[in-house]
């Protein structure tokens, strides 16, 4: 028996041995990836932090209506929804959205880079029109011949009336004396003060293209972005897969724009004769981002637009169509740099709080556990370096910025791993109650410990998950790192608690039971030997040893109580250094 205990032993360090090791390699490969990122990839070693604790900037935006038109709250509220989802695609995270008025705030967090702002500002109204005329855009070159007709009152006013009524979107009746003076006069100079994006879609649309080379007569919106179920971004390729080098957007409909897709691509494939009225115009916010010409009838639903995309704006642009279009157009009221909503002062608050409650955890565990604390204490101090280095690297990766509501995370999260200790630790106390040695009961102990552990984690990994789903703006940011020190918190109490007390139990001074150890049996009361079996601990009087009866005789359950009544000896045995009841 002494042999297979002294082979058992070998094979434990060795297990602890390798899971601190792993560990250290998880810390190791941590450190590494920032200090790559602080080299080479723009890191930093502090994290980023959120608006209400550095600043950054705000836009309003302001709807654009047409005359007449007036927004509702049901819009205004919409339009949040899909910039908000807009901003989280970029990797921005803690921006404060909301509605002031009839406008709409966004305030993101530090330096806004372009991307991000194209995704804000723009409101991605997606129109499909179809070319009516095309012209290579002149610099308002076409202004009428004769000014002085235009200085007369009594001048006639171009007819708005088609001559016949169209059949489809590509008729050219569409094309009203009105229309042919307003194209003739168009200058792409002035196509930002047009207000182009604010025209009706039943109207045709005299615009130009984002680059300012040609100017187009468009007709009628045939299909509206609102019929967008996907958009990504790759690269184009042509009929027999081979890749076209340049980046494009591909759509993806849902049922009704894909008939109604379908009925357009039909129609512009027939006329392939007359140019430039088998083309078909991507509109998005009144500027045609492309208007390729119908090479084949698409009934599936999954066109693509090209032009001269880069990835980041071909991204860009995807990310807009993705998240549907805003409800309405908004211009950019004001663009300005913001201070911090809360400042210096409550960040030294909540670090100067999350100390305290930090000494507060050393204190109790060392009163309660006495030198055992000491591995509670590395323990947290392992698991708050784990935790410094990923924040770092998702501040660094994925944009992630610390608030205040996720340093409250941070803070409470050091009750949670502490708690994971504390249970751990009462198993083992437990093992040594009922008799086993300081080795079996650490691996008793840990195999009860685990299963309640688990469980209790996974209920507030839970929580932390639906609470970052379902919450917005700062509340984020603290479901995120509640949900980030949960995890650690596993791994930590798995792979550096348990292999420490592996080791320690190896030692003399835990193994023996010292008093200043926190594992001893006497003072556990560990005189509980099987059912109604007591002994009275040898050599113990006086207070401690009336402590250590008092603590046995709790642990007894009612069932153990009762068969010690009705043996005659569950009054006598625990009296503490009487050397009655039944001895081993």
């Amino acid at each position: 028996m002494a042999q297979s205990k002294r082979s058992s032993q070998p094979t434990t360090v060795r297990k602890a041995w390798r899971s601190l090791s792993w560990l250290g390699v998880i810390i190791v490969g941590l450190f590494a990836i920032n200090a790559a990122g602080v080299i080479w990839g723009g890191g930093s070693w502090t994290p980023k932090l959120a608006l209400d604790l550095e600043g950054g900037t705000q836009i309003i935006l302001a709807p654009q209506l047409e005359s007449g038109q007036t927004v509702t709250q049901d819009q205004l509220d919409q339009a949040v929804s899909i910039i908000r989802q807009r901003v989280d695609s970029s990797g921005v995270s803690e921006a404060e959205i909301n509605t002031q008025g009839q406008n709409v705030v966004v305030a993101i967090p530090g330096a806004l880079d372009d991307e991000t702002r194209q995704r804000i500002e723009s409101s991605a109204k997606l129109e499909l029109r179809p070319v009516l005329a095309a012209s290579a855009a002149t610099d308002a070159s076409a202004s009428p011949t004769d000014p002085a007709a235009t200085d007369d009152p009594a001048a006639e006013e171009p007819s708005t009336t088609p001559t016949a009524e169209p059949t489809d979107g590509s008729d050219p009746s569409w094309i009203t004396p009105a229309v042919q003076e307003q194209f003739d006069s168009f200058s792409c100079a002035s196509l930002n003060d047009a207000e182009t994006s604010a025209a009706p879609a039943d109207e045709p649309l005299v615009t130009c293209d984002n680059t300012g080379t040609v100017k187009y007569i468009l007709g009628p919106v045939e299909v509206s972005g609102e019929n967008i179920v996907d958009a990504t971004n790759g690269m184009g390729a042509t009929q027999t897969g081979a890749s076209t080098g340049q980046w494009v957007v591909n759509l993806r409909f849902d049922d009704k724009g894909t008939e109604d897709f379908g009925k357009v691509s039909t129609r512009l494939f027939g006329l392939k004769a007359e140019p430039p009225r088998d083309q078909f115009a991507f509109v998005l916010d009144g500027q045609v981002l492309s208007a390729p010409s119908m090479n084949g009838i698409i009934t599936d639903g999954r066109p693509s637009i090209s032009g001269n995309f880069t990835q980041e704006s071909s991204k860009a642009l995807a990310d807009q169509l993705k998240f549907g279009a805003l409800p309405i157009s908004f211009t950019v009221q004001s663009n300005e740099t913001i201070t911090a909503t809360l400042g210096g002062s409550q960040l030294q608050s909540g670090l100067i709080a999350g100390l305290i409650g930090l000494i507060l955890v050393v204190i109790y565990t060392l009163f309660q556990y006495r030198l055992l604390g000491l591995v509670t204490i590395a323990s947290l101090v392992v698991a708050a370096v784990i935790t410094y280095l990923v924040i770092t690297i998702m501040s660094w990766r994925e944009g992630y910025r610390l608030s205040l509501a996720g340093i409250a995370g941070l803070i409470v999260a050091i009750g949670f791993t502490a708690d994971s200790f504390i249970v751990y630790f009462e198993r083992v106390r437990d093992e040594l109650r009922d008799g086993r040695s300081l080795t079996g009961a650490v691996e008793a102990g840990w195999k009860r410990a685990l299963r309640t552990i688990l469980a209790s984690k996974a209920t507030n990994l839970l929580a932390a998950i639906v609470l970052f789903i379902l919450a917005v703006g700062n509340v984020k940011g603290f479901a995120f790192t509640l949900g980030i020190t949960t995890v650690i918190d596993v791994i930590i109490v798995i792979m550096f608690t348990h292999p420490m007390l592996q080791l320690l139990a190896q030692t003399k001074f835990f193994s023996s039971g010292h008093s200043a150890s926190g594992l001893d049996p006497t003072a556990l009361g560990a005189v509980y030997r099987g059912r109604a079996e007591f002994r009275a601990p040898t050599g113990v009087t006086g207070k401690k040893g009336a402590a250590s009866a008092k603590e046995a005789q709790k642990r007894q359950t009612i069932a153990e109580r009762k068969a010690a009544e009705l043996a005659g000896v569950g009054s006598t045995a625990p009296k503490a250094g009487s050397g009655e009841g039944k001895a081993d």
